[in-house]
């Protein structure tokens, strides 16, 4: 008798490719000789920061589900009303000159830049072949079993698929950049495979196997020229996104090998609207086709447009990634700060 967790595996994904229990997905790819590979793009050992600040976008017009970050006070000791901010130890200890400070944070995961781990996006599927359909994410894990909630919300999480599988695969390896924004600007376009072809011609790029395959919008400048105060219906309607209902674009990520898409916007594609795709009718068909078909992770809200400039400028589009989560056991997303090194 089987153990594994499935009978039935979604067409074209990679659900046991790796063992019944893998986790990693396609970051199994990212080899020691891959990343040796990554790490010979660096050239001038100049290094960007990619992630935003996580106060931004701001307030919750973008996703209002989703809020900014709040700081709050640690008290010292943890009954007391004693604020353990520019705290001076001099009270009790006569002399001593210290001041110390700590803090709690309330975090919401994805709210600014961020990966989206495995159990983000699951879908209803007949993994057990017996013609009725079950929630169930990669690599087969079920929801209510290994993806807890929301029926006990003290237990709720991810007791597989979490976001420390991520950091314990390191989340390093070759970047591949292509800059939309150079080819669009501002304009609101659904990327189609004839267009991403062209501007890979266009442009010189190459993509291979084991490659994290980033693409630069200009939603991140936008964004951060609104300082904090996002107008939500022109951010909506503005820049770049993947078209996930061109099942060549759905195809391409397959056969490419990469092993992330990433982007400076909310959602690589758009996340607005409903439509048949691989599998069935989605509303985020790339989400669903990369987090639980492929084992592909996705990076949103990324800052990208400096070191997009500055490969234009040096006529290149790779680079060294370096971008692990936070090792969070339970948790389905993380803030992230990649670090990409030319």
């Amino acid at each position: 008798m089987t153990t594994r967790r499935w009978a039935n595996r979604p067409k074209g994904s990679t659900w046991g490719d790796w063992g019944k229990d893998d986790q990693r997905g396609r970051m199994n790819l990212v080899t020691p000789e891959r990343r040796l590979r990554a790490v010979r793009e660096v050239r001038e050992g100049v290094c960007y920061c990619l992630s935003m600040p996580l106060d931004m976008p701001g307030g919750n017009a973008v996703n209002p589900k989703r809020f900014p970050p709040k700081i709050g006070p640690v008290f010292n000791p943890p009954q007391s009303d004693s604020v353990y901010f520019n705290f001076r130890w001099d009270d009790t200890q006569p002399g001593c000159a210290d001041l110390a400070s700590d803090e709690c944070v309330t975090l919401y995961s994805q709210y600014s830049t961020q990966w989206d781990g495995f159990a983000h996006i699951g879908s209803l599927f007949d993994a057990d072949g017996d013609g009725t359909l079950e929630p169930v994410y990669y690599n087969g894990y079920r929801a209510g079993e290994h993806i807890k909630g929301p029926d006990d919300a003290e237990d709720m999480g991810a007791r597989a698929l979490s976001v420390d599988n991520m950091a314990l695969s390191g989340m390093q390896g070759r970047g591949v950049l292509v800059d939309f924004h150079r080819h669009f600007g501002d304009e609101r376009v659904a990327v189609n495979y004839d267009m991403l072809m062209e501007i890979f011609e266009k442009d010189g790029i190459g993509v291979e196997e084991g490659d994290f395959f980033l693409f630069h919008t200009g939603w991140d400048d936008m964004i951060l020229s609104m300082d904090g105060n996002p107008d939500a219906e022109k951010l909506h309607n503005s820049c770049a996104v993947l078209d996930g209902f061109d099942d060549r674009i759905l195809n391409w990520i397959t056969q490419s090998g990469v092993v992330a898409l990433i982007s400076d916007y909310m959602a690589i594609e758009d996340s607005h609207g409903y439509g048949d795709t691989q599998g069935g009718c989605s509303r985020l068909p790339i989400h669903r086709h990369c987090l639980f078909r492929l084992g592909v992770h996705l990076g949103e809200i990324w800052y990208l447009s400096e070191l997009a400039r500055d490969l234009h400028d040096r006529g290149r589009c790779h680079f060294l990634l370096t971008a692990p989560p936070l090792r969070l056991p339970g948790a389905v997303g993380s803030p992230v700060t990649p670090i990409a090194t030319i």
